[in-house]
């Protein structure tokens, strides 16, 4: 089913939109499978849950993590991590680097911005994202890469609502897409849309769709 569900996905993707298939929770013999069946980019949300896996499993998987940043956690990613998703502050990207210095690695990252209504979402203000990429202090940062933004939309069924949030961004990545290229940061990827939306998020501009469910199943909770 996995291997189905996965070539199913992929066949109606376009071109220039990557899929991270979220393989969280997820035992290593699903992974396998999408492995297979010629996935080869995984999102975990757990560190220690995705460091285990990245153990055993196939050394040109290419490792994201989606979950929010915890930053005393990432020494134990820097050595393979090849994208980290939900970057909100320039305190994480300091440490970031500080890690991916000691394995004498770039890490590719991309700043989450809150777009949903929800409080519980993570993520930072389109302020607070300018702010970061003008930072002087970004310019000293040079084993991490910003590529693109991230965002999550508001849980709801209100088509409108999400649509009017995908846009938001888009047009946020956009604005900064060609005014901020410098060494440390080229913005190339709009991460937005996850099983429920990724159809919709694709439309209106992600360059990169997190799915999960659909292609293993319902998660499962431990």
């Amino acid at each position: 089913m996995i291997t189905k569900n996965l070539q199913h996905i992929k066949a109606s993707l376009p071109e220039h939109v990557t899929l991270v298939a979220v393989s969280k929770t997820k035992p290593v013999v699903d992974l396998q499978e999408a492995y297979n069946a010629g996935q080869r980019i995984f999102g975990e949300n757990k560190i220690q849950e995705m460091a285990e896996k990245f153990d055993v499993l196939p050394k040109d998987i290419k490792w994201h993590m989606i979950g929010h940043l915890q930053s005393n956690k990432v020494k134990y990613m820097a050595h393979f991590v090849d994208l980290i998703h939900g970057v909100d502050k320039l305190k994480t990207l300091k440490e970031i680097n500080k890690q991916a210095k000691k394995h004498n690695r770039i890490i590719n990252c991309l700043l989450q911005a809150k777009i949903a209504k929800e409080e519980t979402k993570f993520g930072l203000s389109f302020e607070e994202i300018e702010s970061i990429l003008q930072s002087n202090d970004l310019t000293t940062l040079e084993n991490i890469k910003i590529v693109g933004f991230m965002g999550m939309a508001t849980f709801t069924e209100n088509q409108e609502q999400l649509q009017e949030e995908f846009l938001l961004l888009k047009n946020f990545f956009q604005k900064h897409k060609t005014a901020n290229k410098s060494a440390n940061c080229e913005l190339t990827i709009l991460s937005m849309g996850m099983s429920a939306d990724y159809n919709l998020a694709i439309e209106n501009g992600s360059t990169m769709v997190r799915v999960g469910s659909s292609i293993f199943g319902n998660r499962n909770y431990n």
